[in-house]
């Protein structure tokens, strides 16, 4: 049985032109939700204990707000401009909250292209019912080389309950 490993290829900035547009989706687990706290030092207990939260005016555990950001990052390193582009800046305005299992699609729009190859980018997540929950601009620079390579694997990562 062979495996099979996804290709990361990325849109130079020549190719892109205003109002391209391209998607991104993930689920939140639990085991990503815990592991989200211990690599970011956010140990809210809004986000991980349930008797806390349930308090709260959310009545349950939600996601870290940075937690959707970083969706936005993933989606602008590996699918548009992809592989090479370089972060630079990032409005974020959190909508609704999102919960444990929600699948959250990041829509990429490209709304600019400048000098230098920078390239503005409309940023909105949606969860799995359609609602906002975050919404924003990027603004990166766009790779000027084509590239295509193997998407790099990643430690299975468990968390002991």
């Amino acid at each position: 049985m062979s495996e099979t490993f996804e290709t990361l290829e990325n849109i130079t900035y020549d190719e892109l032109q205003e109002g391209d547009s391209a998607t991104y989706v993930k689920t939140l687990t639990e085991d990503e939700l815990v592991l989200f706290a211990a690599v970011s030092g956010d140990v809210n207990p809004l986000h991980l204990d349930s008797a806390f939260a349930a308090d709260s005016s959310f009545h349950e555990r939600i996601a870290h707000g940075m937690w959707s950001g970083s969706l936005i990052s993933a989606a602008l390193a590996t699918v548009m401009p992809g592989p090479g582009t370089v972060y630079l800046e990032q409005s974020l305005t959190f909508r609704r909250a999102v919960k444990l299992d929600d699948t959250l699609t990041v829509n990429l729009k490209v709304l600019t292209k400048g000098r230098r190859n920078r390239v503005t980018l409309a940023c909105d997540v949606r969860n799995q019912n359609d609602e906002q929950v975050v919404t924003g601009e990027a603004k990166v620079i766009a790779p000027t080389q084509k590239m295509s390579l193997s998407k790099p694997r990643l430690p299975k990562i468990t968390i002991e309950r």
